[in-house]
């Protein structure tokens, strides 16, 4: 039932953008009111009046699938938020140093090559960031 309702809220929506694409907005946009397409077999305001008409049923019934898909995701789906489940199993963030074959040029007061005296030896691991509750 709900991948019915869903492929009609679907069809309701490209044809609800196709509607509002065809109507002649104030600065003329992409409305049929003048020039080719439906202007040559009837007048601007008959047109303006059933394009208003069918995007109003059109516009109904895309509210309509609106609330029967909230419906029916809310009777099976589960009551938890997509939240709960990342607090319940946070994933620790690392983060990994971009690999270069250039070597290091040193800065002002720096041993030659790059490392410093009495710095800690580097680890092999990533750093992780902690996750606060």
């Amino acid at each position: 039932m709900e991948h019915v309702v869903l492929v009609i809220h679907l069809i309701l929506t490209l044809a609800l953008i196709i509607l509002i694409l065809l109507q002649r907005s104030e600065g003329g946009g992409l409305g049929l009111g003048t020039g080719g397409g439906l202007g040559n077999f009837a007048s601007a305001q008959s047109t303006a009046n059933v394009l208003t008409r069918a995007t109003t049923f059109v516009a109904i019934g895309f509210f309509s699938t609106s609330l029967i898909l909230a419906i029916l995701a809310s009777q099976n789906g589960s009551s938890t938020s997509i939240l709960d489940a990342v607090a319940d199993n946070p994933a620790a963030v690392t983060t990994t140093a971009p690999t270069s074959d250039v070597p290091e040029v040193p800065v002002d007061g720096a041993h030659p090559t790059g490392k410093v005296e009495g710095a800690k030896p580097e680890s092999s691991e990533p750093p992780t960031v902690p996750i606060a509750k």
